[in-house]
């Protein structure tokens, strides 16, 4: 094993990662100098956040119009003039925003040449969203070039690709971290009709320190987007890069033949895109003295076929070699020779299911936790040659989000420390890794009615998805006390074939022909129904409606 030195600079903590996880280790590797665009923003004073900063929060929220306004008034060098006006008129809706911003409303109303007169019906829509065109098309402006003269509205994307703006371009959702990224890419463009960037103007008119432009010329890992990939990790030359999943046991698994057609990336002063941690990219010293940087405790590479920007064959060559997507989408795939390939979170730590699990429910609850956390990352964006759609989520009773794998709950085990550790193999014969490619479920009996637990509520029952059952008081002296309304907020259970968890006595259950005709299961003799706010797994919202409304768990329940 190998050595990985942390970087010096840390930004925003990406999803699906946990702190604390220890990564390669053996000889010591220089430091790396790295920053983020969003570190870099904030240091040369272009990105504020809010009063807590450049928070993962700030940075994940869709842009606004006033913040979009505010960024072209602070690359004009305007922004302190606008904060200190004084107007008599303002927008309508001025006052959906503090006074400061009013402030800056005010100022934008007086000076229509700015390219701000509003939303129409003397409106300017301060929170409303933006999109990346109406971003490019600030920048666009902010650079000298004017709509109906130097480039239409329809034609924003393309004119702004040809004067070196397009990283954001492929954006569905703008977000305060995409501003750094688009920002930067204009500080660096040439204004209309010069040679001097964006940034040396702003530098010439005292608003940004001239000693700090220098990280500007820096090498920049990029997100390029692919149609079947989605976003990947690029160098600043768009040649891709990927990761080897038999690093996660030994990070010089590639070796000899392997190094010649997957060459190592190294490289030691640089930055990475905005919404990537500086702090997840180090350094590692291979056994044969090469300097090599990772990301996330996986060593980078190349691959010799690869031979222009964009080119992406080396993803899934033989299962073992795949690109880096942001955060690794959550998950990533390590390699062991005795077990195969099997999933792992973004730092290759391992995942297992549990094998008394049933789909959509998670039988391990209180001290179990303890020993298995639960693994969650929204938006799973998985390894080729994995669905991405075999993931999803449940909710737990307590109202934590768990991530599932075709419907299995995924967990942590406390005693693996590091990368490459999958010491929760076979644990008690019930826990396992998981093969993406074998892994089709768990040997517990998804039967029709099952139990589910939680901290909370203790046992209770669920249906062969984990959707809660609930029990109403009322039907104690009529079973038909629910009608019209009632059950149009609690749906009635019925399984005509009803098959029973093994805890459960079948016995225990049977049919009621309710007055309408139509049939019920009961548990107990009680009406079994659903709660029409429950939305997922793990849901159980309908606790105590009214003190009417219940779930049942089968140790306490009494016959009706």
């Amino acid at each position: 094993m190998v050595n990985v030195k942390k970087v010096i600079v840390s930004s925003l903590v990406l999803v699906g990662v946990m702190t604390g996880v220890t990564v390669l280790s053996a000889m010591a590797a220089e430091p790396l100098k790295v920053k983020s665009e969003t570190d870099i923003a904030a240091d040369l004073g272009i990105l504020q956040g809010d009063g807590s900063g450049l928070t993962a929060d700030y940075l994940n929220k869709p842009t606004t119009r006033l913040q979009a306004a505010v960024m072209s008034l602070r690359l004009k060098g305007l922004e302190t003039e606008a904060v200190a006006f004084k107007g008599a008129t303002n927008f309508k809706d001025a006052d959906s925003v503090s006074s400061w911003n009013q402030a800056i409303l005010s100022y934008l109303k007086e000076h229509p040449a700015l390219g701000w007169q509003g939303a129409g019906d003397d409106k300017f829509e301060p929170l409303a969203a933006i999109t990346a065109q109406q971003y490019y098309k600030v920048l666009l402006e902010t650079l000298g070039y004017s709509q109906g003269k130097d480039f239409e509205y329809d034609s924003v994307v393309s004119f702004a690709a040809k004067n070196g703006l397009s990283k954001i371009a492929d954006v569905k959702q703008f977000k305060n971290l995409h501003i750094a990224t688009a920002t930067l890419e204009a500080l660096k463009a040439p204004i209309k009709g010069t040679t001097k960037t964006l940034a040396a103007d702003l530098s010439e008119k005292g608003k940004i320190s001239a000693n700090k432009l220098g990280v500007l010329a820096k090498p920049a890992l990029q997100l390029l987007q692919s149609t079947t990939l989605g976003s990947y990790l690029a160098d600043d030359k768009g040649m891709t890069l990927y990761y080897f999943t038999k690093d996660v046991a030994d990070a010089n698994s590639c070796a000899g033949q392997c190094l010649a057609n997957w060459p190592i990336y190294s490289a030691s002063d640089f930055t990475v895109p905005a919404g990537f941690s500086s702090a997840d990219f180090q350094a590692l010293t291979r056994t044969d003295g090469k300097q090599q940087v990772t990301y996330k405790g996986w060593p980078l590479y190349y691959f010799i076929k690869d031979q222009k920007s964009g080119d992406t064959t080396g993803d899934n060559v033989g299962k073992t070699w795949f690109v880096i997507k942001p955060s690794n989408g959550g998950v990533a795939i390590g390699t062991k020779t005795d077990l195969g390939n099997y999933l792992t979170d973004a730092s290759g730590r391992a995942l297992y299911y549990y094998d008394k699990d049933t789909k959509g429910v998670s039988n391990c609850s209180g001290k179990c936790l303890e020993k298995w956390p639960v693994f969650y990352s929204p938006g799973i964006a998985a390894p080729t040659g994995v669905n991405s759609s075999d993931f999803g989520t449940i909710v737990r009773a307590d109202g934590s989000l768990q991530t599932t794998y075709k419907g299995f709950p995924l967990y942590y085990w406390v005693d693996d420390t590091k990368m490459g550790d999958t010491t929760g193999q076979d644990v008690g014969h019930v826990w396992y890794v998981v093969d993406p490619a074998k892994f089709a479920g768990t040997k517990a009996v998804d039967s029709s009615v099952k139990t589910s637990k939680s901290d909370a509520l203790g046992t209770y029952l669920v249906d062969e998805n984990g959707m809660t059952l609930y029990l109403f008081t009322k039907d104690q002296n009529d079973p038909n006390a629910c009608v019209g309304p009632c059950l149009v907020n609690w749906p009635i259970f019925y399984d005509e074939h009803l098959t029973v968890s093994g805890d459960l006595a079948a016995s225990d259950f049977g049919v009621l022909t309710r007055n309408d005709g139509t049939k019920q299961s009961t548990y107990k003799g009680w009406p079994l129904y659903y709660w029409i706010k429950d939305h997922n797994p793990g849901d159980t919202t309908g606790q105590n409606v009214g003190k009417v409304w219940f779930v049942l768990d089968p140790a306490k329940i009494t016959a009706r």
